[in-house]
């Protein structure tokens, strides 16, 4: 029978904050990169609005995988 010294560590799953956070920021992501073609000029996004976009998306991403990292003393 195994014992307890060889389960390996799990790491807890992600605050849920986290992940909707994620989802949030890819649908930002989405909706700016859409509107980059818009036949509305009006509704037109600019490449940087679609860089910012994507930038607090890579941040939330980091977040949530330093989250699940297993921490090591």
């Amino acid at each position: 029978m195994p014992s307890h010294d060889d389960v390996p560590d799990v790491p807890p799953p992600p605050p849920l904050d986290l992940l909707h956070e994620v989802v949030t920021r890819f649908d930002a992501y989405a909706r700016a990169r859409a509107a980059r073609d818009s036949v509305l000029p009006g509704a037109r996004t600019t490449p940087r609005h679609e860089q910012r976009a994507f930038d607090d998306l890579q941040d939330a991403v980091s977040r949530l995988r330093n989250s699940v990292r297993p921490q090591h003393p």
